[in-house]
């Protein structure tokens, strides 16, 4: 029995060595399984790397910012006349809060919403408007590159202005203004800018001019896409001009790694975009265009994208002493995005628009009209505006309106 008991334990020892060898053995496959795998996706990895290197020579990227309508009542430029001595115009310290936000922009865009006719030919307000030239002075001094000035008060004060106001702003170097011109060679000539191996135009055109007729043959002076009829579908002067509109778009697109189109449009003191502006924002995403810049309602709207078309429908007032709905008259939006160019190995490029951020503005001023400024809702207290909190709640939801997902900065 104890022999048996012994040849027993000797098979059991033989019985675990056999199992344990085939563990070594299993063990040793799957480490060497496991390695190949890792040695394999580390090749995988690497190629990958390589491929990417090759395949993207170079990142660009320019960043951009965006207000409204600088609305230059007569209360504006009586106040910028008090600051200082003699005739001129001092626009400046309405901007002193946001020009340390502007300076760090690559391109600045504002809608001059009244004419820069000058002094010479007499200031004027609504309803037909006309401003001094230091109003642009002071814009881009504080950073601002990029101007619309078709609107519905271009033909405020006749030919004489928009003259002036052609020659002032073709003065300003660095600056493209677009949207009115002094001939139809200016207006077709295509201006692109360059700016860190990103080309840039825009377009710009108004919905009408304020029942004004633009002079015969010489509809250079301001680019008219009018909005008549309540059907877009069975608006034939409507559609004509779509196809004007193309032939701008055609003329440019190829030749520019972002195109921004600036709409003049909607209805004034409406939050929510129309049917034509939707139309129209469908038709320009349509034919390639990056960025929709609405303006005119004089107070903000919604934001969206229209697969990669960012569309703005409405930044509001910029500048103005506007109060014809009061608060929402005061309160403008400043976008931001970033753009990115990727350049590739075989000549091919990628660009794309992201990073969009937006905060709310208040234009302040006293009761009896003094000390305008630009308030940016992160410098914002109870000093300029009691309720500011709410006030933010109410309109960041407008700004949200169409997509929840849009970027609303938030209070300090």
């Amino acid at each position: 029995m104890r022999r048996k008991r012994g040849q027993l334990r000797k098979g059991r020892v033989l019985i675990a060595l056999l199992i344990l060898g085939c563990l070594v053995v299993i063990l040793g496959i799957q480490t060497d399984q496991y390695f190949f795998e890792n040695k394999t996706s580390n090749i995988k990895k690497e190629n990958a790397d390589q491929e990417r290197v090759q395949n993207q020579v170079k990142e660009y990227t320019l960043s951009m910012v965006m207000v409204g309508d600088n609305l230059i009542h007569d209360k504006i430029y009586l106040e910028a006349e008090k600051n200082v001595n003699g005739n001129e115009y001092d626009f400046s310290p309405m901007l002193e809060l946001i020009r340390p936000i502007i300076s760090t922009y690559d391109i600045a865009y504002y809608n001059q919403e009244t004419i820069l006719g000058g002094s010479e030919i007499g200031l004027s307000s609504y309803p037909s408007f006309n401003s001094p030239y230091e109003v642009g002075d002071a814009m881009v001094d504080a950073g601002f590159n990029l101007v619309s000035l078709a609107t519905n008060h271009t033909l405020d004060r006749g030919k004489k202005a928009i003259l002036n106001s052609r020659a002032y702003w073709n003065g300003k170097e660095g600056v493209l203004a677009v949207g009115s011109y002094a001939s139809e060679e200016e207006r077709n000539e295509i201006k692109i800018i360059e700016k860190n191996h990103i080309t840039y135009t825009m377009l710009n055109y108004t919905y009408g001019t304020n029942g004004i007729s633009i002079p015969s043959n010489e509809y250079y002076l301001v680019n008219v896409w009018p909005v008549l009829g309540t059907d877009p579908s069975k608006d034939f002067i409507y559609q004509e001009y779509k196809e004007k509109v193309k032939s701008d778009i055609d003329a440019v697109r190829d030749q520019v790694d972002v195109l921004i189109v600036a709409m003049h449009w909607g209805i004034e003191y409406q939050n929510t975009p129309s049917v034509y502006q939707r139309d129209m924002a469908e038709y320009l995403a349509s034919l390639g265009v990056d960025v929709i810049i609405g303006t005119h309602p004089h107070v903000i709207g919604p934001i969206e994208w229209m697969g990669d078309a960012l569309v703005i429908y409405s930044l509001g007032n910029f500048v103005s002493a506007h109060e014809v709905v009061n608060m929402a008259n005061r309160i403008g939006l400043m976008s931001s995005i970033s753009i990115t160019k990727i350049e590739k190995e075989n000549g091919e490029s990628v660009v794309r628009i992201g990073n969009l951020q937006n905060e709310l503005l208040y234009m302040y001023y006293t009761s009896d009209y003094h000390n305008f400024k630009v308030v940016p809702f992160s410098n914002m207290s109870s000093e300029y505006l009691v309720n500011y909190q709410e006030v933010y709640e109410e309109y960041k939801k407008i700004v949200q309106a169409l997509d929840r997902e849009i970027y609303v900065k938030s209070l300090m």
